[in-house]
């Protein structure tokens, strides 16, 4: 009886060993509904308020999802590691005042780009038609403690984009 027992063990591992390799699967390479290419995009300058000291320069750029909410991208270069560089959209042109229209994710100053995700999303349907005649500008700040302007740049009817589609 042991020695029934003992084949049966002997062959249940095998079986389970040999059941038990990884088999290499093929990539879905469809999307989710809802899900797809970004195509659509315009994109806007945003210069160094201060080309003597950090200058902080980028891009802004804004993307029409295929669930028509816009997602907003922001690449910098010379941001400060360590500090974390808020991003502000503001009514007018720079240079003259006006209140905030969004406030975006803060910009790592390891890596240039938005910190908590690659994209900010407005899920106003309608935002990303309207933002060529939108009277505003994005303005980046020193840090989170620190109000020190460090780049800005004219968005919409302020500036012509340096590239769109």
């Amino acid at each position: 009886m042991k020695t029934y027992i003992k084949h049966i063990v002997i062959l249940v591992v095998t079986i389970g060993f040999f059941s038990c390799e990884q088999e290499r699967l093929e990539p879905i390479l469809t999307t989710a509904d809802g899900g797809g290419k970004l195509t659509t995009y315009t994109a806007y300058t945003i210069d160094s308020t201060d080309p003597d000291g950090s200058n902080v320069y980028g891009r802004i750029v804004f993307w029409k999802s295929t669930l028509d909410q816009t997602l907003v991208q922001i690449s910098l270069y010379n941001t400060v590691p360590g500090l974390l560089h808020p991003a502000l959209i503001i009514d007018g042109a720079v240079g003259s005042g006006g209140t905030t229209m969004i406030t975006l994710d803060n910009v790592s100053g390891e890596t240039g780009e938005l910190d908590t995700s690659k994209f900010y999303v407005i899920t106003d349907t309608s935002f990303y038609d309207s933002i060529s005649s939108m009277d505003s500008h994005i303005d980046i700040y020193l840090s989170t403690t620190d109000d020190t302007l460090v780049a800005t740049g004219d968005l919409g009817s302020n500036a012509d984009p340096v590239e769109y589609n």
